[in-house]
This record gives structure tokens, C-alpha cells and sequence, in this order.
């Protein structure tokens, strides 16, 4: 088949017959050749068409993944536009293809293998690729060329991830990006790890919110046992407590939780107040204003507190602040740099706040130019905050091949910066 993909050398020969052993496959290959040959699948028989028209619709609508596409889009989709060569697909737990996106003419050839919405792609009915895969083993995966069982899918290159249930851990579907050699780079896994774990965490916040809808049919469902404040990009925190209750706190609220969830071990009275109001003298202000925090707390997530001497919460707080740095620590920077947005609380003037900012921002930055990636830098230079770095565009410029089209971008930012 002649779909524009360069197949990458295989460790099994294209074309040939599966026997009993296979030399030279990794060892999660091997072990899903072993389960298709036990299942007796054929290597020259496609993906099964399983869901059309009505059936696919009522699939797409009932599955719990769609409420966070937006969130797949943002981080993956959009960067498989034309000519990008990487098809992104998102399919249920039983391998079945829901959402196909990304570059039209891959996409295209793709269905020459019918990698196409409704197609079932677990292992047992194509065998070894990367949405099957990571489905059977419950991990991410990435499959390259020849490593596929399918004979028609080896010129392909695959990284998929399982997506979970973020109360029950079950898995919910699957994650998946195709195309070329460049799709199985050791950089795309982390990526898609991030991209589910956002979108896992996309659908607890999702459920939080849903269960304090009167008759919601989700009221019995677990709850978290830890509170959780989003501050990104929203001037008032919305706060959904440990039992399921949520609401939308005040401004001064907002920041005072924020602070208190960075800094863990706790506050003096003086060092709060110069955090809050730029005054350590502004005690007795702070001090009635915690009273009102608990006040509103109790009706929301009453184990916080806070508790005093020193100024400090009662029980732990989740934020997508935090989560910001974890995705960091991890190394998936594009979702970092996505998550974060406009930052936290950005209509607060809070001195706090502000070098909670400065801290994140200082940690994501110093990532970016330490990974030498001229995609990550220019996403990070075409931030809100990264806009005026020149540091940032100058590591870009030095990151970018000398043929390629986005140096005059980034050489007429850094003239821009330098006038």
C-alpha cells in the first residue's frame, strides 16, 4: 500500500507469516504476537467496521470521553493540522474508534486500513498496534512499522495511552496518535500521558460539578476525598470540597486559599498579611477576613479550616496550579504550557500572588530552555508571559534547523523585542 508513510525498519519482516517465535521483538511486542496468534487472526485481514451512521452517533453521545474532547483538541489535535502527517484518534475501552482527527490527507490514506470512526482496533481483531495494545496491557505503548501484526498497517507508526476512570481507575478508552516515524519519537509518549491525565482530571471536575445539580443521577457516585480550587485563568476560585459540594468563592477568598494551598507548612499572621495586602502590620484585618474564609468554607469544604498560629489549611488542597508543575516535573511542557493559560488569579494585585506566579512561570521557563525544543519555546514565546522573553525567542532561533520556515517568525519577534 502506498500511503505516503515511511515505513521505519522493523525488527519482523513485513510480509511474512507469524510463527512461534519471533527474534528480535521487544518484549511487549512479542507477547501481543503471542495473543494473536493464539486468537488465530489472519495478518492480511483489516480492522472490522463494527459502528456506522446511527449506532456511532449514539456511541459518541453516551461515551464519558466526549465531555473532554475540547481538552484532546487543545493539546493534541491542533497541532495535527495540514501537512502535519499525524492522524489523532480517540477511541472507547473495547477498541473501537469514536474520533478520528487531525492531518485530512492522512487521514484519507488511513482509511485505506480502515483507521476510520467505528473500526474496531483492539488486539483481538487486528493484533499488535498501539490502541490495542495499550488497551490489553493497560499502559501506554508505542508500536513502529513492522512491530504491527497487520500486514496493511505496517508502513504506520503508532503512540497510544489507556484513559481512566478517575474514581474507579477502570479504563475508559483510549488515546492514540498515527502517522509517520515522528509519532512514535520518545517525546510523544509523555505527551499523550499528559493529555489523559488532563482529560481524567477534566472529567473529575466535570463530576464534581454535576453532582450538586438537584436530581443529578450522579449523587451516589465515590467522591474525592480531597478538595480541589481552580485559580487558572479565572479572577475567583471555584472550589469543589471534598463531598462534592462546589462554589465560586470571592476574589480575596480566592487568594487567601491559593496561598495558603502553596505554602503547605503554614504562615505567621505577619507574613500572611504582607502576602495579602504588602503589609505585615495588616494583622487584624487578616485575621477578620479568616473568620469570613471559614464562614464561606463551611458551607463548601469545612475541612479546610484553616486552621491559625500558624496560618495553615486543615486538611490537603488540590489545585490545577499544582497540577501545572506536576505536568512540568514530568515532562510534558506543552501541556503545562496549555494548563497554565492566563495563570492564577489574574486580576489579583496580592503581592503573594504575584511571586506565586513568578515562581511558576520561573520553573516552566527554565524547563523550556533546558529542553532545547524550538516547538516548546515558541508555544511558551507566544504566550501572554513569553511574549517580551527574548531569552526565550533567542534559544528558539538557536533551536530552529537553518532551512526552516519559522526563522523569519522568530527573527522578526526578536527584532520587534530589540527596536
Amino acid at each position: 500500500m502506498d500511503d505516503g508513510v515511511d515505513a521505519p525498519a522493523g525488527t519482523a519482516p513485513a510480509g511474512s507469516a507469524v510463527a512461534g517465535s519471533h527474534p528480535g521483538l521487544r518484549p511487549v511486542v512479542d507477547a501481543s504476537w503471542r495473543r494473536a496468534e493464539q486468537a488465530h487472526l489472519d495478518p492480511a485481514v483489516a480492522a472490522p467496521l463494527v459502528l456506522d451512521g446511527p449506532g456511532l452517533e449514539d456511541a459518541r453521545r453516551a461515551h464519558p470521553i466526549a465531555a473532554a474532547l475540547p481538552v484532546i483538541r487543545q493539546l493534541l489535535v491542533r497541532d495535527a493540522e495540514p501537512d502535519s502527517r499525524v492522524v489523532v484518534a480517540v477511541g472507547d475501552a473495547r477498541g473501537r474508534l469514536l474520533w478520528v482527527e487531525g492531518d485530512p490527507v492522512l487521514r484519507s490514506r488511513a482509511e485505506s486500513m480502515l483507521f476510520v470512526p467505528g473500526a474496531a482496533w483492539a488486539e483481538g481483531d487486528v493484533g499488535t498496534s498501539a490502541p490495542g495494545t495499550a488497551l490489553a496491557i493497560g499502559d501506554g505503548v508505542q508500536i513502529r512499522g513492522a512491530e504491527h501484526f497487520a500486514e496493511d498497517v505496517k508502513p504506520w507508526s503508532c503512540t497510544a495511552v489507556p484513559v481512566r476512570d478517575p474514581e474507579t481507575g477502570d479504563i475508559l478508552g483510549v488515546i492514540d496518535v498515527t502517522g509517520g516515524d515522528q509519532v512514535a519519537a520518545p517525546h510523544v509518549l509523555p505527551l499523550l500521558e499528559a493529555t489523559a491525565a488532563a482529560v481524567e482530571r477534566e472529567l473529575l471536575i466535570a463530576r464534581l460539578r454535576e453532582a450538586r445539580t438537584p436530581g443529578s443521577a450522579r449523587r451516589e457516585r465515590p467522591r474525592p476525598a480531597i478538595a480541589a480550587l481552580r485559580v487558572l485563568g479565572r479572577d475567583t476560585g471555584e472550589l469543589a470540597g471534598a463531598d462534592g459540594r462546589s462554589g465560586t468563592l470571592s476574589a480575596r477568598h480566592s487568594e487567601l486559599l491559593a496561598l495558603l494551598s502553596w505554602h503547605r507548612d503554614g504562615l505567621s499572621a505577619e507574613r500572611l498579611a504582607e502576602l495579602l495586602y504588602g503589609d505585615p502590620g495588616s494583622t487584624v484585618t487578616l485575621r477578620a477576613e479568616i473568620v469570613r474564609l471559614r464562614r464561606a468554607l463551611a458551607a463548601i469544604a469545612p475541612e479546610l479550616g484553616p486552621l491559625a498560629r500558624p496560618y495553615r489549611l486543615a486538611a490537603p488542597l488540590e489545585t490545577d496550579l499544582g497540577a501545572v508543575l506536576d505536568l512540568q516535573r514530568r515532562g510534558a511542557h506543552r501541556a503545562a504550557i496549555a494548563t497554565y493559560g492566563g495563570g492564577p488569579l489574574p486580576g489579583s494585585d496580592a503581592p503573594g500572588i504575584d511571586e506565586l506566579r513568578e515562581e511558576v512561570v520561573s520553573r516552566l521557563r527554565e524547563a523550556l530552555l533546558e529542553s532545547g525544543s524550538a516547538d516548546l519555546l515558541i508555544a511558551w514565546g507566544e504566550t501572554e508571559r513569553g511574549a517580551a522573553d527574548e531569552d526565550i525567542w533567542r534559544a528558539a532561533l538557536h533551536a530552529l534547523p537553518a532551512h526552516s520556515p519559522r526563522r523569519a517568525q522568530v527573527v522578526a519577534r526578536l527584532l520587534a523585542l530589540e527596536s
